[in-house]
């Protein structure tokens, strides 16, 4: 991340299907918008209020844009960080207008109230298997599953 960039965490809502699209050049590129609203208990009622609803434009790109288009769906929870960013232009008119919007650096489905089952995805010439596992921590020459703990 650069000087001067605001990063930026939001939970919320997929307000749509995530559109995906190709560059030119063939890069991914995943567009779509996050709801978020807030909440609020109101004790007087004893109910919950809901305040202004906020829509935020997200763009994610190659291998993240694809995992986001093969993963994520419509009214899916989720958790997405990345840099705000705000987009300047001007109108037929000429007016000035500007908005603001999330380059997606991680996203990812909110397990508050979902489960989600993980698939690791294999880059290329990658071997599958406990060996090429990069989660796999167990050091060198530490039990293997199934054997006896060192203890």
């Amino acid at each position: 991340m650069s000087v001067g960039e605001t990063p930026i965490t939001v939970v919320g809502n997929l307000a749509a299907e995530p559109e995906l699209r190709y560059t030119p050049s063939g890069a991914a590129m995943v567009k779509f918008s996050v709801a978020s609203t807030p909440r609020s208990y109101d004790k007087t009622t004893g109910q919950w209020q809901d305040g202004t609803a906020m829509f935020l434009r997200c763009t994610a790109w190659r291998d993240l844009a694809n995992h986001v288009a093969e993963t994520l769906t419509k009214g899916m929870r989720v958790v997405v960080t990345g840099r705000l960013r705000q987009h300047n232009w001007k109108t037929p008119e000429g007016e000035n207008r500007s908005m603001l919007a999330l380059e997606v650096d991680d996203i990812g489905p909110s397990l508050r109230f979902a489960t989600a089952k993980v698939e690791r995805v294999q880059r290329n010439g990658a071997t599958s298997g406990p060996a090429a596992d990069t989660w796999n921590t167990a050091p060198a020459g530490a039990a293997a599953v199934g054997d006896e703990p060192p203890f």
